[in-house]
């Protein structure tokens, strides 16, 4: 899927050595795009490059399965409205097993019903640290539970993660190129 933005584009003469690294090694991993953040992140290849590495760990080497991840990614990218977050995360997250009325009610800002009991402990723990920037600790002790500190770490790694590319995708206006319905109303700006 091709980004566009309100950002500069920057052509493939113009890259600085650091740059051109940066690039190489995002095109080479396991994403092979420039889809989401990247197209804003390499213009600072300062952050592009730990910024990418975090975000490669975060998508494809937590301990956490690819279907909790997404349910974390896409409820990070309700809480930011991030419109191409959404659209690049939602297929994958259906693809991983979220089910369709999960998704649906995420979308929708709306409490998911969950017949899974660790999709609606991830969706706790996330509520929570974003409405209250804290996390209980009767949900932390649930949390070590039932995945373990390093997982639980590493969710938190998560929701972060997705926070800062939320909003560099909103702030950009980086949106996938194409005919696409906007999955969240778009705010006024002036």
């Amino acid at each position: 899927m091709s980004m566009q933005s309100r950002l500069t584009p920057i052509a493939d003469e113009q890259l600085s050595p650091a740059q051109q690294q940066v690039l190489q090694d995002i095109l080479s991993g396991p994403r092979g795009n420039l889809d989401g953040p990247f197209l804003a992140w390499i213009h600072s290849p300062g952050l592009a490059q730990p910024a990418q590495q975090l975000g490669a760990f975060c998508r494809y080497h937590t301990r956490l399965s690819t279907r909790l991840s997404e349910l974390a990614i896409l409820l990070t990218a309700s809480r930011w409205q991030s419109q191409a977050e959404w659209l690049i995360h939602e297929p994958i997250a259906l693809k991983a097993g979220l089910s369709a009325e999960v998704v649906d009610a995420l979308r929708q800002g709306q409490p998911p019903v969950f017949s899974d009991p660790e999709e609606a402990l991830i969706y706790a723990i996330g509520q929570q640290l974003y409405d209250t920037r804290r996390v209980s600790d009767a949900l932390y002790q649930q949390g070590v539970a039932t995945f373990g500190e390093p997982a639980l770490v590493e969710l938190v790694g998560i929701f972060g993660y997705y926070a800062l590319v939320a909003m560099t995708l909103n702030v950009f206006a980086m949106r996938p190129q194409g005919e696409h319905s906007l999955p969240f109303p778009e705010a006024v700006s002036s």
